[in-house]
């Protein structure tokens, strides 16, 4: 198995994206096609190598192609379009060079603002750059293709297409009276999910309210904090919005953890501040800040199990200090921020990716059921679906066990007495499953 892909089987479907992933699998043969391509490469047969390369990054829901990736090809050229959320990456390859580009904005509607954000943005880039030509402002790579290989292609168009959707996604946050080009691929979703999602967000921040509320008077900003950044990541992963609102909420999330000079409690009245201005946002507002997209790449880098497994171990002993203090009430949002905040700030492998899913699904059941996804837990009557849940389980696991033989699922060691005894044992399960090859 080769570096760029962790796990090489189909993940659990899903109707909806869910996260910043891309929420689906590459091809069965995403090994041997990057085995191809690494073999083409060797033997200068350049178009072959291209090909192969781009048909190893091509991804899957239910073993259908995404077509996030479009090629054409003749004699002498090979013609290629990568989708990445607003980014439409296009470009040619001869023999002899590599060239892709981004269309970002018109030249002539560019702010002196936004072009020094450009020129800014291009000291941070290691391998693409920006330019403009008579008409567009572009990002843009240029290769020889001499010593050209899939390791050295890689990097450099992943930093192309994540680039370009992130500054086109700033664009239309921070520049709002310049318009975006080459975005007719961005996909609306439907009034009936765009409402579902809007009063949503709505319950949960009414929901907010009234759990701050019930906070001790004293000595409750750690438990404030947790209440802030739950239902910021819990906006981000279920209803996955663009442009202003990931922006906002990207940048409060980067302020609270990386300042460390505000005290916690300003910090909470920052989150507050922002939670409130949401909540004001018309519905037109909030419809404009979501749309479908295929996306190639995943944002974050992969990371490693232990270190997932350390912040999991350093959260359940937070919840054990709250539960010896008699501050029961936050500890079921402690248990889903976990969740979130793992699937956030964590590049996971598919398993664990799949797994951390599942639980999210479990422990926001209103939500999935306003979209039509079978219950896995009745939230009235507290009962969980058993067997539902063992057979999920199983689903994610099994796949992965001829490459790792001590992996086993676990559907049948969970407690399913309380949600928070579930959440508490389902924890402890991933941090022990083994990923060993043996």
């Amino acid at each position: 198995m080769n570096w760029l892909n962790f796990f090489d089987t189909k993940t659990t479907h899903k109707k909806h994206p869910f996260g910043r992933g891309t929420n689906a699998s590459l091809s069965p043969d995403e090994e041997n096609l990057f085995n191809k391509s690494y073999e083409a490469f060797e033997k200068k047969d350049i178009l072959d190598a291209y090909e192969y390369f781009f048909k190893s990054l091509i991804n899957f829901n239910n073993d259908v192609s995404n077509e996030n990736i479009l090629l054409s090809r003749d004699k002498d050229e090979l013609n290629f379009t990568i989708y990445q959320g607003s980014a439409k990456v296009t470009g040619t390859i001869t023999k002899e060079h590599f060239n892709a580009q981004v269309i970002l904005v018109k030249k002539a509607n560019a702010s002196v603002a936004l072009k020094r954000y450009i020129l800014e943005r291009n000291y941070q880039l290691t391998y693409a750059y920006y330019f403009s030509d008579e008409t567009y402002i572009k990002l843009k790579l240029f290769y020889d293709n001499l010593t050209m290989s899939p390791q050295k292609i890689f990097f450099p168009i992943r930093e192309l297409a994540l680039n370009a959707d992130f500054d086109k996604e700033h664009i239309k946050s921070e520049f709002t009276n310049i318009t975006l080009e080459d975005i007719e691929h961005l996909k609306p979703l439907d009034d009936n999910e765009l409402k579902i999602k809007y009063n949503s967000l709505h319950e949960w921040i009414d929901e907010l309210d009234a759990k701050v509320q019930t906070l001790p008077s004293n000595d409750n900003a750690g438990m404030r904090a947790f209440l802030y950044l739950n239902i910021l990541f819990k906006i981000d992963y279920l209803l996955v919005p663009k442009y202003k609102i990931y922006q906002k909420i990207s940048k409060k999330v980067q302020e609270y953890f990386g300042d460390e000079n505000p005290s916690i409690e300003s910090k909470n009245e920052e989150l507050r501040a922002f939670i409130e201005k949401l909540k004001n946002m018309s519905f037109e507002e909030f419809s404009s800040n979501l749309y479908n997209a295929k996306y190639t790449f995943n944002p974050t880098e992969k990371t490693s199990f232990e270190e997932m497994s350390n912040f999991i171990t350093e959260s359940l002993t937070k919840i054990r200090w709250y539960k010896n203090n008699r501050y029961n009430l936050i500890i079921p949002t402690i248990y889903k921020y976990i969740a979130f905040y793992t699937l956030y700030n964590y590049g996971l492998n598919q398993v664990t990716k799949e797994l951390f899913h599942t639980l999210v699904e479990i422990q926001n059941q209103a939500f999935f059921t306003e979209l039509e996804y079978p219950s896995l837990y009745d939230e009235e009557n507290q009962n969980f679906s058993k067997r539902s849940i063992v057979s999920k389980i199983e689903d994610i696991i099994t796949p992965h066990q001829e490459r790792f033989k001590l992996l086993e699922p676990f559907g049948d060691e969970l407690n399913f007495t309380s949600m928070n005894e579930f959440s508490n044992s389902f924890y402890l399960q991933i941090i022990n499953l083994n990923f060993e090859e043996v």
